[in-house]
C-alpha cells in the first residue's frame, strides 16, 4: 500500500461515523476533570506498562473486560516482547488498538500484533491513529496489516470519545489542526482513562507544544492519578506545567535502563522528586500494573526499588520481556493521601491489620545554624499497629534521594524509634544518619519510608 493511500484510507474510515464525538464538530472537551461518585463504579480497571526497552506499550484491561492496546514496541522485536506479554495474561482479543504516532518505537509491534490476533486470535476490533503518516517501512507494514485484515482504521483527533464500556476514554490530542508543522510527537493521541475517582493520563511523545497546548486547552481537567512520563522521560516532555495541571500520585516512565538518547533525562528526574512524586520506571522495576475499582489503587511490579525519581540510576536493570511475576509495591486511596497498605511484621503486605509504621514528629529545623546542629534536625516514627515491626533494611528517604536504611530494629506496638541527622551511637529508641549536612528542609519535605521489598510503607508530606 503506497503512503498516499494510507492517508486517503485514513481519512476515508473517519467519514464512517463509527466514533462518537461529544459534538458535531469534534472541538476538544474543555470542562473540568469529570466528578465521578467511587461507589458508582463497579469492577477493576488494569493498565499494564509493558517493559519493552526503548520504546513504550501499555495493555489496558477495562472492568467490562475489553482491552485496549496503547502502542506495541520497537521494530527491532516486531512485537515478540508485547505479543509474549499478551499471552501470558491471557488475551485473545483486542478490541482497541491504539498509535500514539508513527514512529517505528511506537508501532514496531503493530503489524504483528495485528497478524497473530486476525490468524490465532479473536481478531483486533478498530485501530485509532492521528493520521500523520511516517516514511518508515515499519508504518507501511502496519497499515498493510490493516488493510489486509480489514480491520477498521480510524483518525483520531481531540475531543473523540472512544467507544469503550465501563471507563470513560477522552481523547485529549492531538488538535483538529496539528502542531508544530505536523512534527509527530507533537501530535501524539493523548488518552485519559478515568474510572471512578482514579484516572491514567498517556500522552504519547508530547513535548513542549503539545503540553501547553493540553495545559491552555484543559488545565485541572487534566488532573490525574497515574501518569506516564512524556517520551520515555525526555527532557522536552513531562515539563512543569503539565506536572502542576496533572498532579500525578504515581509516575511511570518506560525507556530502556541504558537507553542510547539518556532516557529518563536527569532534568525529569528532579523534576518528580522536587513534587516527591513515587516514579517506577520499566528499566529498573520491569512491569509495572496499576489496578484501581474506582478508588483503592494498587501498584504492581516485577522489581522492587526505590521510587525516589533521582536514586533509580542506583538500582540494577531488568531485562525486557523476562517473564517474571509482579508483586505490590503500594497501595492507596485516589485522591487522598490514605495508605491502606498494612505491613506484616516480615515486611510483607496483608489484609489484616498488622504492624503499621507511623510518622510521629517532625523536627526540621534545628537551633542555630542546622547544618552545624544536626541532632537537634529529627523524625520520630511509631508502631501504631497491634503487631510486632521488624525495620532491618527499610529505607528512610527525602524528596531530594538522600537516603538511609533502617539497622536491624523491632518496634513493639506503641513503641517509637528517633532518626537523628547527625552522629551517634545507637541505642534503645535512638538512630543515628550520620549525615554531613542537614537533610530535612525547613520549609517543607516528603518523609518516605519503603520496605526492604520496596513496599511504600509512609509517605508523608510536612510543610
Amino acid at each position: 500500500m503506497s503512503r498516499g493511500s494510507v492517508a486517503v484510507l485514513v481519512l476515508l474510515v473517519v467519514s464512517s461515523g463509527c466514533l462518537a464525538a461529544p459534538d458535531a464538530t469534534g472541538a476538544p472537551v474543555t470542562s473540568d476533570e469529570p466528578t465521578t461518585v467511587a461507589g458508582s463504579v463497579n469492577g477493576t480497571l488494569e493498565v499494564h506498562f509493558i517493559a519493552v526497552g526503548q520504546s513504550a506499550s501499555a495493555l489496558v484491561i477495562t472492568p467490562a473486560g475489553e482491552t485496549v492496546l496503547v502502542d506495541s514496541g520497537d521494530w527491532r522485536d516486531d512485537g515478540e516482547i508485547v505479543i509474549d506479554y499478551l499471552q501470558r495474561q491471557g488475551i485473545e482479543r483486542i478490541d482497541h488498538l491504539v498509535t500514539s504516532h508513527a514512529d517505528a518505537d511506537h508501532i514496531g509491534g503493530h503489524a504483528a500484533v495485528i497478524e497473530y490476533f486476525e490468524t490465532e486470535g479473536e481478531g483486533v476490533g478498530a485501530v485509532y491513529d492521528p493520521g500523520i503518516a511516517s516514511s518508515s517501512a515499519t508504518y507501511d507494514r502496519y497499515l498493510d496489516a490493516v488493510e489486509e485484515y480489514d480491520v477498521p482504521l480510524f483518525r483520531t483527533r481531540a475531543g473523540t470519545q472512544l467507544p469503550i464500556e465501563g471507563v470513560d476514554v477522552a481523547v485529549l490530542g492531538p488538535p483538529q489542526e496539528p502542531l508544530a508543522n505536523v512534527d509527530r510527537n507533537e501530535n501524539s493521541i493523548v488518552l485519559r482513562i478515568a474510572h471512578g475517582n482514579t484516572s491514567v493520563l498517556l500522552p504519547g511523545d508530547a513535548g513542549v507544544v503539545e503540553e501547553q497546548y493540553l495545559v491552555s486547552t484543559y488545565g485541572d481537567g487534566l488532573r490525574s492519578t497515574v501518569l506516564l512520563a512524556g517520551h520515555h522521560g525526555s527532557r522536552s516532555s513531562t515539563g512543569t506545567e503539565l506536572l502542576d495541571a496533572v498532579q500525578p500520585r504515581v509516575t511511570v516512565i518506560s525507556s530502556a535502563y541504558s537507553s542510547q538518547y539518556g532516557h529518563p533525562h536527569e532534568e525529569v528526574l528532579e523534576r518528580l522528586a522536587t513534587r516527591s512524586i513515587p516514579t517506577y520506571w520499566t528499566g529498573v522495576h520491569g512491569d509495572v500494573v496499576v489496578r484501581s475499582d474506582g478508588r483503592t489503587v494498587t501498584v504492581l511490579t516485577q522489581q522492587s526499588a526505590t521510587t525516589v525519581a533521582t536514586a533509580l540510576r542506583d538500582e540494577p536493570a531488568v531485562d525486557p520481556g523476562s517473564g517474571d511475576s509482579v508483586a505490590v509495591r503500594e497501595q492507596f486511596v485516589a485522591g487522598s493521601g490514605e495508605r491502606v497498605v498494612p505491613i506484616t511484621s516480615d515486611g510483607g503486605t496483608s489484609t489484616s491489620v498488622a504492624g503499621q509504621l507511623s510518622l510521629a514528629a517532625v523536627h526540621a529545623d534545628a537551633a542555630g545554624n542546622d547544618n552545624e546542629n544536626l541532632n537537634d534536625e529529627y523524625l520520630t516514627f511509631e508502631n501504631t499497629g497491634d503487631s510486632e515491626l521488624d525495620l532491618g533494611g527499610w529505607v528512610l528517604a527525602d524528596a531530594a534521594g538522600h537516603r538511609y536504611t533502617f539497622p536491624s530494629v523491632t518496634l513493639a506496638p506503641g513503641e517509637q524509634v528517633t532518626v537523628y541527622t547527625g552522629s551517634g551511637t545507637d541505642g534503645e529508641g535512638e538512630l543515628y544518619w550520620g549525615a554531613e549536612g542537614a537533610i530535612w528542609n525547613n520549609g517543607g519535605d516528603t518523609v518516605l519510608v519503603t520496605t526492604d521489598e520496596g513496599t511504600v510503607v509512609v509517605r508523608e508530606e510536612y510543610a
